[in-house]
């Protein structure tokens, strides 16, 4: 997952292959609760792993529920037939609404001591309706802040069940679905109604959650949208062993990539038209737009059919979360497209209207917007000017709101005609629900090479340039390639593999380096998942790779494994030629520098913390010989790119080196 502040993403060209969804949010956090109300054990399959979950999984434990984690399998404990904590509870729910909701309502029913609290964003997302709903039961919630919104403390209920439950529809499906979650446990001698009042939006999560009730062994009567009966002697029964489907809402950004991208296409694993959640119908609204797909039980594939993408109008009632993904689909339309009924977007993780419009702006859109509806006009597709088209593409920062799904939804604006790059701030906030989505949109996203930055930091021995590139390369979310270390590792790989080091090897060792699966961590160097950095950093180690560096197609093949190095979203390399001879055409080269004497003292400090004896005099007087070997050999000798900066880090720390590369590359971006 990538923990950056911010994620820059270069313009993308083409995409093709499959994705893995995770488990659906929705379906995850019901089962979790569901599984806790019952008695005995439920085995959870493929649950998501996100911060979402972890808050259920958090509160759950906190009531006193066996929670056993393994990879995405969960056995709940539950808590049927068991008596329940008398003592204060506090739960912090994050910003997690389809875990306080429904949490709420159980706590309420149950009775005890408990308060409930989240993220300031969490105070601002509406409750009010479902307390009100819980009260008329006769449960006993406070506010313990603004009416109508959390944090809350609930006590012991007096409940009352001899007349129907009022419960509005018209703001959130999961004031609903939360007292049809919670009631079960209150309907052991009578039937409970629940009366909707208004037009109940995002009705096919109430069709998600009577589906999973039915699993858990309660029947609701249903009397079309407005009535909603739990029969008496209600219990709840665990089903033993349930499946998470994969997030449908997650598949809507890779179907919209199918759409827009040129490519062989994308397979989508892990949902399909068996699906019971609604958003698996946001692929009605990308066919409608052109997408070409195919379905299996459990599997989407799509394609780009129409281009531009068709401008529509539709009532997002039924997808509401899915929607926002049509909102940037329609960035690549041939007219405007107008998403209408989509109040709830307002009462989201953000104003999601709000949100929406603002960063579709930032990229050149036009866009209006309404207390209900968002209307996008399309920008420049290609050869593609539409006479509605009233913008060009702008590289964009966009501001998140801590919204995941403003994150997913704009990192698709790379797409663009224009070829300039997206920024997405705050990238980690995907993983309220889809933790390692950039890396699962970059394995099946290409681009052209020359968009995809490369940063050299070159200099001589003892610099600080991998703990100067390690650390940039953290900051930027990018690739790291230590190529100093290559020789060692294909050295070391090549004695692993029963090669001399001699030329009578050359060319297995060159088959063997080509293809070196080797990876950097930090500082750390991987071979084929195994640390072997103390290895290769002692002094056979370095004696070995002088052996392999003499060898003409060794030094090629490493070439062409530098090369791949430049992938997705970008790379730091450091070395002595990386700006010189493998990279010429990187955007920002640096040159780093420092005195012989203050590298002299840095190797000395690292090599007395690691237990080894050494000389200050004899450590500079090596590095010195070594700068003018180097400085004079016939094949890329260490010299500064004729347009590389250069920077003397003698006197600097290392945050100080790391700020100053960052202040130059962000100058060097259209963001500014």
């Amino acid at each position: 997952m990538f923990s950056t502040a911010f994620l820059d993403i270069p313009p993308l060209q083409e995409a093709s292959g499959s994705v893995t969804l995770p488990g659906s949010k929705s379906i995850s956090n019901r089962v979790l609760l569901l599984s806790a109300l019952c008695q005995g054990t439920t085995v959870v399959h493929d649950l998501l792993d996100s911060d979402d979950t972890q808050v259920m999984l958090a509160a759950l434990r906190q009531l006193g529920c066996g929670v056993e984690v393994a990879g995405t399998t969960v056995t709940i404990t539950g808590l049927g037939g068991r008596a329940w904590p008398t003592e204060a509870i506090e739960f912090f729910m994050g910003n997690a609404g389809t875990a306080m909701r429904p949490l709420t309502a159980a706590l309420a029913v149950q009775g005890g001591d408990f308060t409930l609290k989240g993220v300031p964003r969490m105070h601002e997302r509406p409750i009010g309706d479902l307390v009100d709903a819980l009260r008329e039961l006769g449960c006993a919630i406070d506010y313990l802040g603004n009416p109508g919104f959390p944090p809350l403390c609930i006590g012991q209920p007096a409940l009352q069940l001899d007349k129907p439950i009022p419960v509005r529809g018209d703001v959130s499906s999961q004031f609903l679905t939360a007292l049809l979650m919670a009631l079960p446990l209150a309907a052991a001698d009578r039937a409970i109604t629940i009366e909707v009042v208004g037009e109940l939006i995002s009705k096919p999560y109430i069709e998600i959650t009577l589906n999973l009730l039915a699993r858990y062994g309660i029947d609701v009567k249903r009397q079309g949208w407005e009535r909603f009966v739990i029969p008496a002697g209600s219990r709840y029964q665990s089903p033993g062993t349930i499946h998470v489907e994969a997030d449908a809402s997650s598949a809507s950004y890779f179907i919209a990539l199918g759409a827009i991208a040129q490519g062989d296409g994308i397979r989508v694993n892990g949902v399909g038209a068996d699906s019971i959640q609604g958003d698996i119908r946001f692929v009605e609204a990308a066919e409608r737009m052109g997408a070409r797909v195919t379905s299996g039980p459990n599997w989407l594939e799509i394609r780009r059919g129409a281009w531009p993408l068709k401008a529509i109008e539709l009532d997002c009632n039924h997808i509401p979360d899915a929607a926002m993904t049509l909102a940037v689909m329609a960035l690549y339309a041939d007219g405007p497209t107008l998403l209408r009924n989509i109040a709830s977007w307002r009462v989201k993780e953000t104003d999601r209207i709000v949100a929406m419009a603002a960063e579709c702006r930032k990229l050149g859109a036009t866009v209006e917007e309404g207390p209900d509806w968002l209307r996008v006009h399309p920008l420049p597709n290609g050869q593609f000017t539409h006479a509605l088209t009233k913008g060009q593409w702008q590289g964009a920062s966009i501001h998140t709101y801590d919204d995941h799904r403003v994150a997913m939804c704009f990192s698709l604006a790379a797409f663009n005609a224009a070829q300039v790059p997206v920024r997405i701030e705050d990238p980690k906030c995907v993983a309220k629900t889809f933790p390692d989505y950039f890396e699962a949109l970059f394995s099946v996203a290409t681009a052209n090479a020359r968009h995809i930055p490369v940063i050299c930091i070159d200099g001589p021995t003892a610099s600080g340039k991998g703990t100067l590139a390690s650390r940039v390369a953290a900051k930027l979310g990018y690739h790291y390639l230590d190529s100093g270390a290559l020789y060692r590792v294909t050295a070391h790989a090549a004695l692993q593999a029963g090669l001399t080091l001699e030329a009578s090897d050359e060319s297995h060792i060159a088959n063997l380096a080509r293809h070196l699966p080797v990876h950097f961590e930090g500082e750390q160097v991987l071979l084929n998942g195994m640390d072997v950095t103390d290895a290769i950093r002692s002094e056979q180690g370095g004696m070995n790779a002088s052996k392999v560096s003499v060898l003409p197609a060794v030094r090629e093949a490493l070439v062409q494994l530098q090369h791949s190095f430049q992938r997705l979203p970008g790379l730091l390399a450091d070395g002595r030629d990386m700006g010189t001879v493998i990279f010429p055409n990187a955007p920002l080269k640096v040159f780093l520098t420092a005195s012989a004497a203050q590298r002299a003292e840095r190797r000395h400090k690292q090599l007395i913390l690691k237990g080894f004896s050494a000389n200050i005099d004899a450590l500079r007087a090596d590095l010195e010989a070594r700068d003018a070997r180097d400085m004079s050999r016939s094949v890329a000798p260490l010299k500064p790119a004729q347009d590389a900066l250069q920077l003397d880090n003698s006197q600097l720390s290392i945050e100080a080196s790391v700020e100053q590369v960052m202040v130059w590359w962000q100058s060097r971006q259209v963001f500014g």
